[in-house]
């Protein structure tokens, strides 16, 4: 494999596409060695494949306020690779949204998905409508706008989307009506339902949940668990929540929090009254960081800095893409940590992810740390099939099951000589092999 041609031909036919190329370059460097010692791939341009989607759709998705004005916004699909199930992957609303961003998260979801060992494929969407701000009725008119020309594209055996930042059960929910409205189908074509129809239990909390029995393992192959560990933990949304309630379970000390202004600082910890204070203001459409020091004075808030000063012993980048560079990592291991597991999806920059490699941390990637949350979609999608809901208890130990055998994978490919285990070169290649195999199978198509 010639990894230098390869990229150069596709920064030709997607310059500016930043995100994207970062998550290609990233992927084909770990798997350079696999890929070389199975000439079949090359001979079958797997590789070539693999790393365009088989679509990308653009559309436009008009909508009005309340106050009569009409918007456009932009809506986007890309339906990445479906070797071994339907294209499954979030949809995301939020301001920064372009096609460079979706591309890199749906191929990214290629790998995750594959990881969890569930028939999903890869894909990604979304709008850079912002719902922050937003009245219900306006997110139900865009929501269903968007649902307009959605719709044609998706379905509960070609592509199931889900929920990501901006989207979450109230914005399903609106998506959903419109889509069984056109269709005349009540089908598991969306996941991060409502419970009442056909939604399943611990769905939100499960990325934040996954991405902490992921780090517990990775502690784990050091004799040691979060029991006492103090935590940093970035964002506020799905992921943070869940990773904050599972951290605090299993005795872990959370003291951060972030939003994009900056991050609160708690060290009595954050537990209890205050995971539903936090959960009350995100319900209502709000800034979450600066009510929290008001009402909680014993915290402090530090405006326009990231979580990555504060002393840990593990760090769980939970917010969104790079928002960890070299800096913050080097003051990371500066300050003793143990372990980072990226609860968001490219986080570190490939400059922090390469200082935590040469410093031996405990580094899990989110293509493996997070896949707690598509799996759990898998299992909704499961359910949906079988027109049946497990309890509570059952989603969690498949969660945890689902999750302990993605380490056990990761070890398995990454582990070098010296006993150190490359969780990113492991991840890559675990979830690579199924996928090409899996193309090997079917032909060039």
């Amino acid at each position: 494999m010639n990894l230098e041609k390869i990229m150069n031909d596709l920064e030709k036919k997607h310059p500016g596409e930043v995100e994207y190329l970062q998550a290609v370059r990233e992927v084909l460097e770990s798997i350079e060695e696999v890929v070389n010692q199975n000439p079949q791939f090359e001979a079958k341009g797997i590789i070539e494949r693999i790393v365009e989607p088989d679509r990308a759709l653009t559309f436009k998705v008009p909508w009005v306020d309340d106050n009569g004005k009409v918007h456009v916004n932009l809506g986007y699909r890309v339906q990445f690779n479906n070797a071994i199930g339907p294209y499954k992957g979030g949809l995301r609303f939020h301001p920064s949204v372009n096609l460079s961003i979706l591309k890199f998260l749906g191929f990214e979801q290629i790998f995750k998905n594959s990881l969890t060992t569930l028939p999903m494929g890869g894909g990604k969407g979304g709008s850079d409508f912002d719902p922050k701000g937003k009245s219900d009725a306006e997110i139900m008119r865009f929501c269903q706008s968007f649902m307009l020309e959605l719709w044609r594209m998706i379905g509960p055996e070609m592509d199931v989307p889900a929920g990501d930042i901006g989207v979450g059960g109230k914005e399903i929910g609106y998506m959903y009506g419109m889509y069984k409205k056109l269709t005349l189908e009540h089908v598991g074509v969306l996941t991060g339902k409502g419970l009442n129809w056909g939604g399943s239990l611990i769905r939100p909390e499960a990325t934040g949940f996954g991405a902490v029995y992921f780090a517990q393992e990775m502690l784990a192959t050091k004799g040691e668990s979060f029991k006492g560990k103090t935590v940093a933990i970035s964002g506020f949304g799905n992921v943070a929540w869940g990773a904050v309630s599972k951290v605090t379970e299993l005795g872990g000390k959370v003291v951060t929090i972030s939003g994009p202004d900056g991050y609160i600082y708690d060290p009595d910890g954050i537990s209890g009254e205050k995971i539903e204070y936090l959960l009350e203001l995100r319900a209502s459409n709000q800034d979450i960081v600066k009510p929290y020091s008001l009402e909680f004075p014993g915290a402090q808030f530090v405006a326009g800095k990231r979580p990555w000063e504060v002393k840990c012993d593990v760090a769980l980048p939970c917010a969104t893409q790079n928002e960890l560079g070299k800096a913050d990592a080097e003051a990371l291991v500066a300050n003793g940590c143990k372990c980072v597991a990226e609860g968001a999806n490219m986080p570190s920059t490939p400059e922090a992810v390469e200082v935590f490699l040469h410093n031996k941390i405990l580094f899990g990637p989110g293509k493996a740390v997070n896949a707690g949350g598509v799996a759990t979609s898998g299992l909704e999608m499961s359910q949906n099939s079988m027109k049946y809901n497990w309890s509570k208890e059952e989603v969690d130990e498949k969660l945890h099951t689902i999750m302990r055998n993605i380490h056990a994978s990761c070890v398995k490919y990454g582990k070098r000589e010296d006993g150190y285990v490359d969780y990113v070169k492991g991840a890559n290649i675990a979830g690579f092999l199924k996928v090409a195999n899996a193309m090997m199978d079917q032909g060039v198509i």
